[in-house]
């Protein structure tokens, strides 16, 4: 009897550090997020396989008031929707706050979010395909400067950009957190794996202190993904003329994503449920 009581504890404080260490690794929830990348998962279209773990990718996503969230179909095997609104059983109920309309594989649609607030979609053409977007107050605000706009650019001048990457697996792809010191940086941003480019934008710009791209690849050990942010200036994006900051710095990066949001989720989820299991097989006493 005490033998079980003793594995029983075992598995509490075992379960204990994997949920906290699953916490300490995903993203926080309260960060700001000015742009967010949503995509569809392949076959989505044909099979209801993905309904537990998610149709869209993320699943639920979090944006800013004011933010980009970029919707795009990376389905190669059908044409999907992003249709806001929800859906009772197959019945469709859209609100008309957006509608991407038909989507081919490799298009995308943008919208810009006015009010916080839970939003959910759906696709249109298969209603079991559901996600929803989370839209916070944006987090940071720009600060004013009292001292006029030629002290202001002399302390941008003299500011040392620093950039963190950080990574997360979704499905069939990485999504790639950039996280500014400062607001409003323009900057290219180039992926690579095994010396041939999957992702590259120029002149992108930042308007809060974190970014956030999806990325059509998933680093490994042996493969990873190398991230370069070249740093063009800071400042308005339709006034390059009036920009400060550094120019031409470098930052890179390494992913190699292990485990994302949802899969750890999922690892939980069904650690929880073996520990029940092996807790109710323990009720019958053994002679």
């Amino acid at each position: 009897m005490g033998l079980m009581k003793t594995k029983a504890i075992s598995s509490i404080f075992v379960l204990f550090a994997i949920a906290a260490g699953m916490a300490s690794m995903a993203p926080n929830a309260f960060a700001d997020h000015s742009e967010v990348a949503i995509v569809t998962v392949d076959e989505s279209g044909f099979s209801q396989s993905c309904v537990d773990s998610g149709c869209y990718t993320p699943v639920t996503a979090t944006v800013d008031v004011g933010g980009v969230v970029t919707m795009t179909n990376t389905d190669p095997t059908g044409v999907h929707t992003f249709t806001s609104g929800t859906v009772d059983g197959f019945a469709p109920s859209p609100d008309g706050t957006f509608d991407s309309s038909v989507l081919m594989s490799g298009d995308a649609f943008e919208w810009i979010p006015e009010n916080a607030g839970e939003q959910p979609y759906y696709c249109m053409l298969h209603t079991w395909m559901i996600g929803t977007i989370i839209v916070q107050e944006a987090a940071a605000e720009e600060t004013v400067d009292d001292h006029g706009d030629d002290h202001g650019d002399d302390v941008a001048e003299d500011i040392e950009l620093m950039v963190m990457i950080s990574d997360s697996q979704v499905m069939g792809g990485t999504q790639v957190e950039l996280e500014f010191n400062v607001l409003h940086v323009n900057y290219d941003l180039t992926a690579t794996q095994n010396g041939e480019v999957v992702f590259e934008e120029t002149g992108l710009h930042s308007m809060e202190n974190i970014a956030t791209h999806q990325i059509d690849a998933v680093g490994s050990d042996e493969n990873p993904i190398d991230v370069e942010v070249v740093s063009l200036g800071i400042g308005a994006p339709d006034n390059e003329d009036e920009w400060t900051g550094p120019v031409g710095q470098v930052t890179t990066a390494q992913v190699v994503p292990e485990f994302g949001t949802i899969a750890m989720m999922v690892l939980a989820v069904a650690i929880i449920s073996i520990v029940a299991v092996t807790a109710k097989s323990r009720v019958v006493p053994r002679f």
